[in-house]
């Protein structure tokens, strides 16, 4: 299967939105903005209107930028998924049964967390065993 580009819309529009977003030119954008308020304040002798401008302005481009970028971390989350489950199943002898792990519930997911905290664990028994072991060794 051959990855092809989103014709959705909404997709692209997302993925444009994150990229233009998160650029520096993006910050400083948004930044110049905050100065030009900040400076005709006296104009407008700071008044309901001139604060009622920025906190309406900045609302409705946070409210959008949520959804946006929220759609962005789900595709993106999704494709990582897919390439680790991909991983798991091109690995002979990767246990299969890992594959598809985000669709448990948190019950499931804290054993088996638990089954690999234990694994580490041991692990580290061991290489602490054998570090022990060979300074032994060299002192003799």
């Amino acid at each position: 299967m051959r990855p092809t580009k989103s014709r959705s819309r909404f997709t692209l529009l997302a993925k444009w939105t994150a990229r233009a977003t998160g650029r520096p030119i993006s910050f400083f954008l948004a930044l110049f903005v905050i100065i030009v308020w900040a400076v005709t304040g006296p104009m407008f002798h700071y008044s309901d209107t001139w604060q009622l401008v920025i906190n309406t302005g900045t609302t409705i481009v946070t409210f959008l930028m949520v959804f946006l970028i929220q759609a962005t971390q789900n595709r993106d989350a999704e494709a990582v998924q897919v390439k680790l489950d991909e991983i798991i199943r091109a690995i002979g002898s990767a246990k299969n049964e890992l594959l598809d792990l985000e669709e448990l519930e948190e019950e499931d997911l804290d054993e088996l967390r638990q089954v690999y905290c234990d694994m580490a664990a041991k692990a580290r028994e061991k290489r602490a065993a054998s570090r022990t072991g060979s300074r032994e060794r060299r002192s003799r």
